[in-house]
Parts: C-alpha cells; sequence; structure tokens
C-alpha cells in the first residue's frame, strides 16, 4: 500500500500526509511540481518529527511516477463511482490523491483502475487531502491486513 499525491499546492497538507504515512509505515510518492517549496515551515509545522521518518519518493511528473508504478492507482476523487464503503482494496494499491483545488486531470483520471469517493452530507463537496487519505489509508489498511500492532 502506497500514498501519492498530484501536484499537491499546500505545504500543511503534505505535512500531515507524511506524519500519517510515517505512523501506518506506509510510503509515499509525491508527484511535482508543487505548489509551494518543499522547504516550507508549514511542511515542517504539520509533519513535525514525524515527517523525517516517512518514507517519501519524489518524482519529476506524471510521467516519471507512472513509468515506475506497479500497484493499481486507487483514486480518490469526488467523481468516484464507488463509494469507500463499498471499495474492494488490493495490498498494493497506490492511493491516489489530486491537487487541493484541482484535483487530478481527466487523462490520470482515466488511468486509475479504481476510483472512489468518500461519501458526503448532501450539499458538501469534498474533505481535506489529509483526512481525506486518513480515512482511506484506514479502510484499505484494514481490508487488506496491513494496520500495525
Amino acid at each position: 500500500m502506497r500514498i501519492a499525491l498530484y501536484q499537491p499546492e499546500i505545504a500543511g497538507n503534505v505535512g500531515a500526509v507524511l506524519r500519517l504515512a510515517a505512523c501506518y509505515g506506509v510510503p509515499v510518492d509525491l508527484i511535482e511540481p508543487c505548489g509551494f517549496a518543499f522547504s516550507d515551515k508549514k511542511l515542517a509545522r504539520a509533519g513535525m518529527d514525524y515527517a523525517a521518518a516517512a518514507d517519501l519518493t519524489r518524482h519529476a511528473d506524471w510521467a516519471a511516477f507512472d513509468a515506475q508504478r506497479t500497484g493499481r492507482i486507487a483514486l480518490l476523487t469526488t467523481r468516484g463511482a464507488v463509494p469507500l464503503h463499498q471499495a474492494v482494496f488490493e495490498p498494493g494499491d497506490i492511493l491516489l490523491m489530486g491537487s487541493e483545488s484541482a484535483g487530478v486531470p481527466d487523462a490520470v483520471h482515466e488511468r486509475a483502475e479504481l476510483r472512489v469517493r468518500i461519501p458526503l452530507r448532501p450539499g458538501f463537496r469534498s474533505l481535506n487531502v489529509g483526512m481525506s487519505a486518513g480515512i482511506a489509508l484506514t479502510e484499505a489498511l484494514r481490508q487488506t491486513g496491513g494496520m500495525p500492532e
């Protein structure tokens, strides 16, 4: 199981995901460009000292990431056909999160083998990227027996 962040724009969200990943022992793929300087203080503040323990791989762009990936892409998207509670995850899945303002482009959306949405109350569009990653990762690890002891 992996988490991938597609062109993230908010340093604090990346820091929160790195902290999540470190705590669960899940690698993170960061697909650039980012909307902030990677050394941003907000990244460090959100990730705290946990971010340094995260297994992070940075990719120059989507093509570089896609060329090396081995797992199935499970895209978290507001356009997902499968609600999270009905999604069936596999141990090698890559949970892909789009950028905060635009998600992922159609070409990336089409590459996903699984498109998952987190159901929300009517009138609400989406959750924070870090929160979505935490919710989806916990469910995926629960299903695949990958929760830490």
